[in-house]
């Protein structure tokens, strides 16, 4: 898949064009559409993570890029509320029912998370906004390891899928852990047996780093600044072809070493529970003009993202999609 190549959905948003003597506020207090709703208060945007993760990096570059080209008609502020692998955050935005000034990143452990029973908090809790990016995972070595390429890392999982530990920041049974489950599954490996290391509020590439464990399972946007320190060899990407841009190039993908698997860590924008379909318009246009400036494009070359854009009601057919699929891979990899 070219980079350049914009991922939009489908929908386009049409803008009520309502006289304003006809037009007025709902129950709630909002305009029926989507150019009369406007915040009256501070923007929470919830990463439900730690500091430096891909749900912060997510939410703060939005932030910056929204409050530069002045997207918004009130201030953005990031909050991390981690812990769980995301539950502590989604338990904080369930109970703020309706409210149209709280936002979360999401991405697929809002499927993965609840499915392992870690969550009582599905996706079907919360009201999907807007498709944002798509990134790719990595499977990441320190640059001295004795593996040169993924399947000489295969190879030793095959003959003991003890004898390697790899760590990520996501829970055991979430997107970390799943997407080099589905890799290893491809490759002929034994994943009921593999030694996965949860850091769930951060630190996975630091473990690796330090040599406390063997593989860190990331994303490209999260290895690349160790991988441009030379700090890091990434052996494998989930991305249909190589990704342009500065290291980023350098990755080899799993399929064009064999491994016939791809896996996209796509995210984007819930809120609470019955949120005002008006004010989810209002969200998904700032995003989509969010995402055409210049300023969000060089963020999303400097990350290795590739535009996703959904609107909200896209979104919730790929969630409900993506639920059945994962379903199945956990029955498999024995974690349902």
């Amino acid at each position: 898949m070219n980079r350049k190549k914009r991922m939009w959905g489908v929908g386009a948003i049409a803008l009520a064009l309502v006289a304003a003597a006809c037009s007025g506020p709902d129950a709630g207090g909002n305009q029926g559409a989507a150019e009369d709703w406007k915040p009256t208060k501070p923007i929470e945007m919830i990463a439900p993570s730690g500091a430096g993760g891909g749900w912060d990096t997510t939410a703060r570059t939005m932030q910056t890029v929204m409050d530069q080209e002045q997207l918004l008609d009130k201030p953005m502020a990031v909050v991390n509320k981690p812990g769980g692998g995301g539950a502590v955050g989604w338990s904080y935005i369930a109970k703020k029912k309706g409210d149209p000034h709280t936002l979360f990143v999401t991405s697929p452990p809002i499927l993965f998370v609840p499915l392992s029973g870690q969550s009582d908090h599905g996706h079907r809790d919360f009201t999907p906004v807007a498709g944002v990016i798509a990134d790719y995972g990595a499977i990441v070595v320190k640059e001295d390891a004795k593996w040169n390429d993924i399947n000489e890392l295969m190879e030793d999982l095959k003959k003991d899928p003890q004898s390697v530990s790899i760590v990520g920041n996501s829970a055991p049974g979430s997107m970390d852990h799943m997407q080099f489950v589905k890799a290893a599954n491809k490759a002929g490996v034994d994943v009921k047996k593999l030694k996965y290391v949860s850091m769930q509020d951060g630190g996975a590439d630091t473990a690796l780093l330090g040599g406390h464990a063997d593989v860190y399972s990331t994303s490209v946007s999260q290895a690349v600044e160790h991988a441009r320190a030379g700090k890091v060899r990434v052996l494998a990407i989930t991305a249909e072809e190589r990704l342009e841009g500065d290291a980023i190039s350098e990755f080899p993908t799993l399929k064009e070493q064999g491994i016939d698997d791809t896996f996209i860590i796509w995210r984007g924008i819930m809120g609470p529970p019955e949120m005002d379909p008006a004010a989810v318009e209002y969200y998904e246009q700032q995003i989509k003009t969010m995402l055409e400036t210049d300023e969000w494009k060089a963020q999303a070359e400097k990350h290795g993202w590739v535009e996703w854009f959904m609107t909200g009601e896209e979104f919730k057919e790929h969630l409900d999609q993506e639920y059945e699929i994962f379903s199945e891979l956990m029955e498999e990899a024995g974690l349902d």
